[in-house]
């Protein structure tokens, strides 16, 4: 097997063309391009390993669920569903991409140029050194970061096709209890869901901003610097169980 090969997408059934791709990773092959890519699921679902995928076109729904390693380009827009469960590598998206993307995600890194819709990192959990990362470049539709348990999002708000909405929608951090998201800005904390603080960052978050807005901008082609240069606000949990006053037998 090629140590790159092309594989022609157009019209091919989405079960079809994830053979083909495990087949290929299973060969050894490193680089792995998707051509007329147009809404097949479940690309790169499961697949372990230091391979490559280029997708120009559209991918469909849970995109690199459950992976483990691969490196996915996407060279366009992202349905629902991006990362779900990923467990390691990396995701780059040119454009948009939709609801719950990074649900549950435990490891690697989703970088997004453009906006994101619903409920993005939902459930997100980290182990030791096992920290998620989601960085946006855009704005976030309702209830990002819901019931979060770790891991790290940052939300720049500034390549975004919704030049008037804010930042982020209602109910903002829902739920969280553990983890952290960084918002370049001013967030109204009437969008903030119960139980959460909005905080400058210290020494430890800038430098752990740093990082993540170089790794948006070696991505994307952008100045790192220039982004940082505006003020970022922490959101964060006021308690790692913020319900806890409403179950029988607790304090």
């Amino acid at each position: 097997m090629a140590d790159r090969i092309i594989i022609d997408a157009d019209g091919m059934p989405y079960r079809e063309l994830n053979v083909r791709i495990r087949e290929a990773v299973a060969a050894g092959t490193q680089v792995i391009d998707l051509h007329g890519v147009r809404g097949q699921r479940f690309i790169g679902n499961a697949v372990e390993g230091d391979v490559s995928i280029n997708i120009l076109g559209v991918p469909g729904q849970d995109l690199g669920a459950f992976m483990r390693g691969p490196h996915i380009r996407v060279q366009g827009n992202a349905q629902d569903g991006v990362g779900n469960t990923m467990d390691g590598g990396h995701i780059v998206i040119d454009g948009m991409a939709g609801d719950v993307l990074g649900y549950a995600m435990r490891d690697g890194s989703i970088l997004v140029r453009g906006d994101v819709g619903y409920r993005v990192g939902i459930h997100m959990k980290s182990y030791l050194d096992r920290v998620p990362v989601i960085v946006v470049g855009g704005k976030a539709g309702d209830f990002l970061g819901e019931y979060m348990a770790g891991g790290v999002i940052v939300l720049l708000g500034m390549d975004t096709g919704k030049p008037e909405a804010p930042v982020a929608g209602r109910s903002l951090g829902t739920g969280m209890h553990g983890g952290v998201i960084y918002i370049r800005g001013e967030v109204p904390e009437h969008l903030l869901g119960p139980g959460l603080a909005l905080s400058p960052l210290d020494e430890e978050d800038g430098a752990a901003l740093a990082r993540h807005v170089q790794a948006y901008a070696d991505a994307f082609g952008k100045d790192a610097a220039e982004i940082l240069g505006a003020s970022f606000v922490k959101v964060h949990p006021r308690s790692h169980r913020p319900y806890g006053n409403m179950y029988v037998g607790t304090n």
